[in-house]
């Protein structure tokens, strides 16, 4: 997908998605950070919006339905036959936040094991990793924790933001609800094929993944929160048009052009 196509009307996010459990959330907090907020209404996100591309990754076991997942919100399409990914695939979605593009490439790798040590080469760089299993296989939550361990090895367990979500409902979820409470990750349960609130008989109809939609929006929203602020603590608050002064008598380099304080984001 061409990263300067126009953004569908259904990816635009004006607030910040709510989490799906309370129980495990990643952060608690109902709008956008402040700062975040205020970035945005000034243009102020730095490469965000105009260069940068968030990668998230989605690992897990063989066939817990990592690709229908992505399939889903990304084509809106479901294919119960699909064949096994082969090491890595991606798809490149386009949001707007608060005004501002976004991007985010979701990287689809392979469960199996022979296809281990390829997919763990495209982990580096992750901003988000989304571990998938199946309520229905006790064996593929087991298995989350290793999963995890193996992504971290590429990348700073501090950076990354952690999402935990079954492909189908079952009754593990409490089970699953504590492995994500103990991984620090924010649960989702999802369904990529079907919606519990229609009958049986339309599920051989296309219908919309349950909290499919909702969940990408969240790791959209939260990433690029996390994307933004991180832009601002790196500018150290300095935007364009601000006078360098390069002096070995002052230790202080940056002269900022305007004295007025800034309206918001202390």
């Amino acid at each position: 997908m061409n990263i300067l196509a126009p953004v569908r009307r259904d990816r635009v996010l004006a607030e910040l998605p709510q989490c799906l459990r309370k129980e495990a959330a990643l952060h608690g907090h109902k709008d956008f950070h402040p700062r975040v907020t205020c970035a945005c209404q000034e243009h102020r996100t730095g490469t965000v919006g105009r260069f940068k591309i968030s990668k998230v990754i989605v690992v897990g076991d063989l066939s817990v339905g990592k690709t229908c997942l992505i399939n889903r919100f990304c084509k809106d399409t479901f294919d119960k036959n699909y064949k096994a990914t082969i090491g890595v695939d991606f798809e490149m979605e386009r949001f707007e936040v608060l005004g501002i593009p976004f991007s985010l490439q979701l990287w689809d790798t392979a469960g199996q094991e022979r296809f281990k040590c390829i997919a763990s080469t495209y982990y580096r760089g992750a901003q988000a990793i989304i571990i998938v299993f199946n309520l229905n296989d006790v064996a593929s939550l087991e298995h989350t924790k290793q999963w995890l361990a193996d992504a971290l090895k590429e990348n700073d367990p501090s950076s990354v933001l952690l999402f935990l979500t079954p492909a189908q409902y079952a009754l593990m979820e409490k089970d699953a609800l504590q492995v994500a409470q103990e991984m620090k990750a924010e649960y989702w349960a999802v369904s990529s094929l079907t919606d519990p609130a229609l009958p049986l008989s339309t599920y051989l109809l296309p219908v919309s993944g349950e909290n499919v939609r909702e969940f990408f929006f969240r790791v959209a929203a939260l990433t690029f929160e996390a994307n933004v602020l991180a832009e601002l603590e790196k500018s150290g608050a300095r935007r364009i048009g601000d006078v360098v002064r390069i002096n070995s008598d002052d230790s202080n380099l940056y002269l900022t052009a305007s004295k007025k304080k800034p309206t918001c984001c202390p």
